[in-house]
């Protein structure tokens, strides 16, 4: 037997005793594959850059990982192992593609405060005034979930100890207000 026969039955053997239990065996697994997927994957992918060869590596572990259930022991292990490779850098490409696609090149940067477009001030906002009319029309319990936690910008958890209402009493009730304060608002203009 040659050390590549070898290392196909001792890495199947592995797999075979993780199927069943045996933590100490698989992480000698995957001390065993990693190294060879980095190998792999560099020689076939030589494109990529560094980072983004270990991103496919570790992505081929969470997948074996996944599917350790799936190998059938009586097969090859490597085939099946390169398989599930092939299958997360075509996925990888499929992903990058549906990016490149969506993303747009700028011509030109807008940067904050110094172009006069990236400065909006308060007009899209609409009036203050009778935003504070508005929520101070809202029910009691509406108009502090909102004071606290849109306009004081506290976490739910920090509104919820100071006003006493539960977590989903304030969800509930700061989703009411907005939609009471979304239609005053529209009705106002």
């Amino acid at each position: 037997m040659d050390d590549a026969e070898e290392r196909q039955v001792r890495l199947a053997g592995l797999m075979r005793a993780a199927q069943d239990g045996d933590k100490a065996a698989y992480r000698e697994l995957l001390r065993e594959i990693l190294p060879l997927l980095r190998r792999v994957l560099r020689a076939r992918l030589r494109f990529l850059q560094p980072a983004d060869i270990e991103d496919l590596v570790q992505d081929t572990l969470l997948s074996v990982h996944a599917v350790r259930a799936t190998y059938d022991p009586a097969r090859p292990f490597l085939p099946w192992l390169m398989a599930i490779a092939r299958n997360r850098v075509a996925d990888n490409a499929r992903r990058f593609g549906r990016r490149v696609v969506n993303e747009a090149a700028l011509k030109s940067w807008m940067v904050t405060f110094s172009a006069a477009e990236t400065n909006m001030i308060s007009e899209s906002y609409g009036d203050p005034e009778a935003m504070h009319a508005a929520i101070q029309g809202l029910p009691r319990g509406q108009r502090e979930a909102v004071e606290l936690v849109k306009l004081r910008e506290m976490s739910l958890r920090q509104a919820s100890e100071v006003s006493g209402m539960s977590v989903a009493a304030l969800k509930v009730s700061v989703h009411r207000a907005m939609k009471t304060l979304r239609g005053v608002m529209v009705k106002g203009k």
